[in-house]
Parts: structure tokens; C-alpha cells; sequence
């Protein structure tokens, strides 16, 4: 892990340095850091912070040793959170029921208090294996000599000294042998190869990384190497100026002492960053050949993710203007719906369900399963978090989807077409009860060609369906190919280009809103549905005296028109269907006269 803060020098030194984390590595520059994690779905998700330069600290903060015990506290706390968010990409799947009730019971996040846990029993197991057991050691070295002896105060130190190195490799060599664990390591060969790969003055990319060495000058192994020597010498130097310290005191002073071993192991390694001379390279070589253990060849996808952190902390140095960025990260169900809620709630939106199939329609689950802490991929969470902005536009819901539900099948819906309403399957219904194989069905204005398609699905009809719109053709058919529906599409103003063409039945639902209405429209319809699919001229009833002159041309003997309309207009058109031997209306699933239907 790199330490940062290295001054620029003529050649293309970097004060970037780094961490591996869960599946990807965590890069700090000067004034900024950045996180990139390739998650389950194998996207490299990315989150950014800025942070206070070292120049813009307090004088004191940049002082040599002060600085560096400052580095290595900021190091310890930001790593263990930068660590614990990677993990949170993933998720922790569902919880037990032993956790939902801590939860439920005491009003506390579980997980906070198990990171908060693992973080103060990791430090107390650093104090264990590195502090007192190899004191303990020394003194049962002592007793197996026995007759009382005891060791100087500079053999001490350097026996215990010896006892932590070891104990520092047997300790890495053995978690080496986790999964997890190795695939850290080749992150951390990753960060190193990254980083090498710009002081080479290459481009950075994949490639010329993969030429880099995975041994760098400013690794943190280095960095504990030189922890422990220096721990070594100034403890023995202390003993020797104040004499001997009884055990428990030893233990206590040794932790004291921790902040300026850190500091002075700082100074030293950034002094020995700056230099390749032959005559310092001895002192580097324990921490060189450390990092052998701890990192491993990274594959391409890992040099990527690595890169991608590197190269933002780099363009947010250049550039103080760059927002910083948060990881979309895996959520609970519940948490995610309320979420929604609250963001569509902050631009009026109140619809609970609107809600509601935003984020079921796009996880693929039922409704009433969203009261669940089943865990929801950042993958998913970014898709509807993308909806819910989109909604929050004004932009209608079943557009932001992409797709809405008509009488069971699946429609595709865009700025080009009307959304489907309801009433309208009243109107398909009361077309498939004179509908069957045999008959020919012509759909005017068919938009999305919603009706088109369930005819044909439904009926097994031969189905042709018109509009004036190519961006609503397209939609069309594309419609029919996903269902599977064997649909004629033709361009066509109504019947301008049905030449010749007779059918069994008409089917429309034409345009019929005044012209001087469509701005008392509500917002999200005008701004966004096709006015060319709405406007039904001066008075409403254009589309339809078309129709009611032209149908019968196109009819067959006993020929069905079947018409929508609006409210208040069933009585017009009926009037309009003089050459028609029978016509009648059809109400709604609110009691309101919907549908006109006439035979020929």
C-alpha cells in the first residue's frame, strides 16, 4: 500500500498511493480519493471524496514525525471504513432472525455495531501477537534457562523484535491461504502495477501495467518492516535511558511509543522513495522481498478496476470542480421502497403505488413481496434509483419503465406512442366476441399496436394495422416481433393507403381531444405523449367523421366498426353513423359511455 504524499520530482513520480480492498483498490492523492469495486454483476462501481490537502493543514500537522503519525492514524481509520464500504457493493444478503430482532429490539444497526466490534478486536489481537506475546515468549525463554537469568535490556528487544517479524510472516503466509484473502493480494498487485505503470511515464493501460513490477518502494509491507526495526531500536534506547520497566508497564509503554515509531518509520520510507542508490537499497530489500507475499499477479479485469481509481484521483487533483461520488451499493427491499418514496414525495408524487412498481417491476418481484430485507444488488438499486430521477422529471411512469402491462401482455412505451389506458381492453374485449381466425381485423391508428397484438394473440385473426407516425410504427412492431404476433404494419393516414383492402372488422382509438384542451392536459401528458395521438381537431370528432364516411368502403357485408371515444362524445358519433344498420353504445367500468359499436 503505497503511502502518498511523495514529492513531485522531473521524472513522473506520483504522490498517489493506495489500498486493496474487496474486490478493488482504494487510491489517495492530494486532495482527493477514490474507491473503484467490481461488483457481483462485474461492474467497476466507483465512489470519490475529496479531502484537505497536506500544503492547507496546520503547521504543526506537517512537522517531520507529527506528520506521520498523522498519515498513519488517517490511514488505519480511513482504511477500515473505505474496507467496510467496498464490502457494502455486495451486500450482506438477508439477515438471520437472531439480527432482525437485535434490530427490531434495540433500534440499532447490527451491522455498524459488528464493523465497530471487529475493528476494536483487531486492534486488541495487533496488541496480542505483536506486543505482548513475543514478551511473553522472551520470558519463557528466560525461565527454560533458568537460575534467574535475563537477558540485557538490547538482547530483549531485539529477541522480541525477531519474535514479531516472524510472527508478522507466519501471520501473512497463513491468511494467504483464504480465497478472499489471495484475491486481495492480487488487488494489491494490481494498486502497485498501476502506480508503476504512470511513474514509467506509460499510458495507463491494461497492458502496459501488466509489464509493471508488483513491488513498489512506498508499500505499507515495507512500511510494517520498518514499524518493527525501528520499534526495536527506540524501545531498547528508551530502556536504556530509564532502566528497567516491569512487564505490564513495558506493555503500556510500548503502546505509547506506537505513535512516534509510526511517525519515524514514515520519514524514513518517504526518504528512501526519493533515491534508487545502491547504498540504501539493503534497507529496502526485507520490505521488497515481503511484497512478494502480499502481492500477487493481478489479472486484466483487476488492473482495470485499479486504473480507473487511479485516474480519478488524478482528473479530481487537475480539477477541484469534480463532484465527489457515492457507491450505488446493495439494499434491502424495504429500504429501497422507502427510499423511492421519499425522493418521489420530494416532487410531489404521493402514488404510493407508483412507487411500488418501480421498484418491483424492475427487481422482478410481486408487490406485496417488497416488506422484505432480502437484499437488492447494486445493479438493480442503480436501475430504479435511474427510474425514480426520470419520474421526477414529470416524465410519465410507464415510459420511464420502458414497458407497460396490456390485457397480460407486455408492452413497449415511449415518447412516440400513447400509454395504454384501461378502458381501452374494454374495447379489445368487446372485439374479440366478434373476432376468430377467420375474420380480417384493421386496427386505425393503432400507436403502440397494443390492440394489434392482442386480436392476433387472442384470436388468431389476420391483423393489419396503420398510423400516420413512424416513430409509432417502429414502436409497433417491434411490439408484435417480442410477442410474437404476425401483424401487417402499413404507413397510412387513416385509410389513404388501404386501397383495395376489405375487412371483417374495424377497431380504433382514434385522437379525439379538442384542440383548445390539449393545454389543460395534466402536465406529464402533454409535455410527453404524442400530440399528434391526442389532438382530435377543433372540436374533437375529426378522426371520427373520417371514419364514419370511409368504413363502410373498407367493410365486409356484416362488417363491426368499433370505436373509443371520449366523455360526453358516444351520442355525436353514433349520430354519425347513418349508413350503419345498427349502432350502440357501451359503457366503462365507471358507468361512462366508452365505446361505439355499429354494423354494417
Amino acid at each position: 500500500m503505497p503511502e502518498n504524499n511523495v514529492n513531485q520530482t522531473k521524472t513522473p513520480k506520483t504522490s498517489i498511493g493506495g489500498q486493496a480492498v474487496l474486490e478493488g483498490v482504494m487510491m489517495r492523492g492530494q486532495s482527493a480519493m477514490a474507491t473503484a469495486v467490481r461488483d457481483a454483476d462485474g461492474i467497476i462501481r466507483l465512489e470519490s471524496k475529496r479531502i484537505t490537502p497536506q500544503r492547507e493543514r496546520n503547521l504543526f500537522f506537517r512537522l517531520p514525525i507529527v506528520r506521520g503519525v498523522i498519515s498513519f492514524v488517517s490511514s488505519l481509520t480511513t482504511g477500515t471504513k473505505v474496507l467496510m464500504r467496498s464490502a457494502d457493493v455486495y451486500g450482506e444478503g438477508e439477515p438471520s432472525r437472531f439480527e432482525k430482532w437485535i434490530s427490531k429490539k434495540f433500534k440499532i444497526d447490527v451491522m455498524s455495531v459488528v464493523s465497530t466490534l471487529s475493528l476494536l478486536l483487531g486492534l486488541a489481537l495487533a496488541v496480542f501477537l505483536f506486543i505482548w506475546f513475543p514478551q511473553f515468549m522472551r520470558e519463557t525463554i528466560e525461565k527454560w534457562i533458568g537460575g534467574g537469568y535475563s537477558f540485557g535490556l538490547w538482547a530483549k528487544n531485539f529477541i522480541e523484535g525477531g519474535l514479531k517479524l516472524l510472527i508478522f510472516i507466519g501471520y501473512i503466509l497463513l491468511v494467504s491461504l483464504l480465497k478472499d484473502i489471495r484475491r486481495t493480494f492480487m488487488y494489491h498487485g494490481a494498486e502497485h502495477k498501476t502506480i508503476s505503470c504512470f511513474e514509467s511515464g506509460m499510458d495507463l493501460t491494461v497492458e502496459n501495467a501488466k509489464k509493471c513490477s508488483r513491488v513498489h518502494d512506498r508499500c505499507g509491507t515495507t512500511f510494517m518492516v520498518f514499524v518493527m526495526v525501528i520499534s526495536i531500536l527506540t524501545f531498547a534506547l528508551l530502556e536504556s535511558l530509564i532502566g528497567g520497566v516491569d512487564k505490564f508497564y513495558r506493555v503500556l509503554l510500548k503502546i505509547a511509543m506506537l505513535p512516534l515509531v509510526a511517525g519515524l518509520s514514515y520519514e524514513l520510507l518517504k526518504l528512501l522513495a526519493k533515491t534508487k542508490t545502491v547504498f540504501v537499497f539493503p534497507l529496502k530489500v526485507p520490505g521488497l522481498l515481503l511484497q512478494r507475499i502480499t502481492t500477487r499477479e493481478p489479472t486484466d479485469d483487476m488492473l482495470e478496476v485499479a486504473i480507473t481509481a487511479f485516474k480519478t484521483v488524478m482528473e479530481m487533483d487537475a480539477d477541484k470542480s469534480i463532484p465527489e461520488k457515492e457507491f450505488v451499493v446493495a439494499e434491502k427491499r424495504c429500504d429501497l421502497l422507502k427510499k423511492v418514496r421519499k425522493e418521489l414525495n420530494k416532487y410531489g408524487i404521493e402514488e404510493l403505488a407508483e412507487a411500488d412498481w418501480i421498484v418491483s417491476l424492475t427487481i422482478g418481484c410481486k408487490r406485496n413481496q417488497l416488506d422484505s430485507e432480502k437484499t437488492v444488488s447494486p445493479k438493480y438499486v442503480e436501475k430504479v434509483m435511474q427510474i425514480t430521477k426520470e419520474r421526477c422529471t414529470g416524465r410519465p411512469l410507464w415510459y420511464c419503465i420502458g414497458d407497460t402491462d396490456f390485457y397480460g401482455y407486455k408492452i413497449n412505451v415511449d415518447e412516440n406512442v400513447l400509454i395504454p389506458r384501461p378502458e381501452t381492453e374494454l374495447l379489445v374485449e368487446q372485439a374479440l366476441k366478434v373476432v376468430d381466425q377467420n375474420k380480417c381485423v384493421l386496427d386505425l391508428c393503432t400507436g403502440s399496436g397494443a390492440i394489434a397484438i392482442v386480436i392476433k394473440k387472442e384470436s388468431g385473426a389476420n391483423v393489419t394495422a396503420t398510423d400516420i407516425s413512424d416513430g409509432a410504427l417502429s414502436v409497433a412492431t417491434k411490439n408484435a416481433s417480442e410477442n410474437q404476433a404476425e401483424i401487417e404494419f402499413i404507413k397510412s393516414d387513416l385509410f389513404e393507403n388501404l386501397l383495395g383492402k376489405k375487412f371483417d372488422v374495424i377497431i380504433s382509438n382514434p385522437p379525439y381531444i379538442k384542440s383548445e384542451d390539449i393545454e389543460k392536459l395534466q402536465t406529464e401528458v402533454k409535455e410527453f405523449e404524442p400530440i399528434l395521438a391526442l389532438d382530435g381537431g377543433e372540436d374533437g370528432y375529426t378522426f371520427y367523421r373520417i371514419i364514419a364516411e370511409k368504413a363502410s368502403e373498407y367493410l365486409n357485408e356484416n362488417g363491426v366498426l368499433l370505436l373509443e371515444c371520449g366523455i360526453g362524445q358516444a351520442q355525436d358519433i353514433c349520430a354519425m353513423l347513418k349508413n350503419f344498420k345498427s349502432v350502440e353504445i357501451i359503457k366503462d367500468y365507471e358507468n361512462i359511455d366508452r365505446i361505439v359499436k355499429a354494423v354494417l
